[in-house]
């Protein structure tokens, strides 16, 4: 029996988000902005919270360095009822941040990697990442000491029996090289967004590229933003719509989406339903600033799920 349902391998930082900003800002001008939140963010972190959250056993492995940031952010995350013992701290190192600036219905993202450039598949302890029924990894091209032995994870978490899903989220060189291609082979479910799917492919068409990576994985997600969602096993294909909320902010829409989706994949449930939950779990992120701010209150995230959910035991 297997101690943890999903082992997370990621990254872990703090978001700061800037909001009211002008839409266009200026060099050397002192822009103002209207509002400020300061919260768990990261990709793999803010996945890790939000399926804790939902009532799954998460395992998580990342690094940190020694300063007061990557310690808020461990705490953040803890709080989650998520186990971290698998974080490490580097001593001497800086813990990543990221600022995000809204600008309408998009945003500019600006990263200090930090800690998150900086671990090592010597730095993960097997007998804690394997030790579950899943592993995800989320941020593939963030992780430049990890990068080389992403593959040898994904074959070691199969050959423990684990199932396994990547999402790849942006690669900031924009690069896309083909390396992936070998991790691809070990991966059940792949979870990008549209745009990734394309970038990944070297192709402009989100359905040609939909076709491409279907032949690579078992399952193929994609992610459309207020389109919904599509999800491609084989021939079979599969959609589901967004849920039209009053949103604060898209910050960490596509983890929660994961989180729900995964959240019921590890259940047995079909891909209809999977899908579904997962464009939930997405549209409950944008009602509060940030990815985990929506799923912390617990009341909120309890009336939001139960007031939409039709099937029997879509939640924890």
């Amino acid at each position: 029996m297997a101690k943890f349902d999903v082992s997370v391998v990621g990254e872990l930082n703090l978001d700061l988000i800037f909001y009211g900003l002008p839409a266009r800002l200026e060099l050397e001008r002192e822009h103002l902005a209207s509002g400020l939140t300061i919260t768990l963010g990261s990709s793999s972190a803010i996945f890790t919270h939000n399926l804790a959250l939902l009532g799954n056993r998460v395992a998580f492995s990342s690094a940190i360095g020694s300063d007061p940031l990557g310690a808020l952010a461990l705490e953040l995350l803890a709080k989650s009822g998520a186990d971290v013992i698998g974080v490490r701290r580097f001593a001497g190192k800086l813990t990543g941040l990221t600022a995000i600036l809204p600008a309408g219905s998009q945003r500019y993202i600006l990263t200090y990697p930090g800690t998150m450039f900086d671990m090592r598949y010597e730095d993960l302890e097997p007998s804690y990442v394997f030790d579950a029924r899943h592993l995800h990894l989320s941020s593939y091209y963030l992780h430049r000491a990890l990068r080389s032995r992403i593959p040898d994870l994904f074959r070691a978490a199969k050959r423990a029996g684990l199932t396994t899903s990547l999402d790849t989220n942006d690669d900031p060189e924009d690069l896309w090289e083909d390396d992936l291609l070998k991790v691809l082979e070990f991966v059940d479910v792949l979870l990008p967004n549209e745009r990734e799917a394309c970038k990944i492919t070297r192709n402009d068409d989100p359905q040609r590229a939909a076709d491409l990576l279907s032949e690579k994985v078992p399952l193929l997600v994609i992610k459309r933003g207020r389109h919904g969602a599509i999800a491609r096993r084989g021939k079979e294909r599969f959609a589901a719509e967004s849920f039209p909320v009053a949103a604060v902010d898209s910050v960490g829409a596509g983890d929660s989406f994961d989180a729900g989706f995964l959240h019921q994949f590890i259940r047995g449930m079909g891909v209809e339903e999977c899908l579904r939950f997962g464009a939930l779990t997405g549209a409950l992120s944008t009602t509060c600033a940030g990815g985990t701010e929506a799923f912390r209150d617990a009341g909120h995230r309890e009336r939001f799920l139960s007031e939409r959910t039709t099937s029997a035991e879509p939640h924890a």
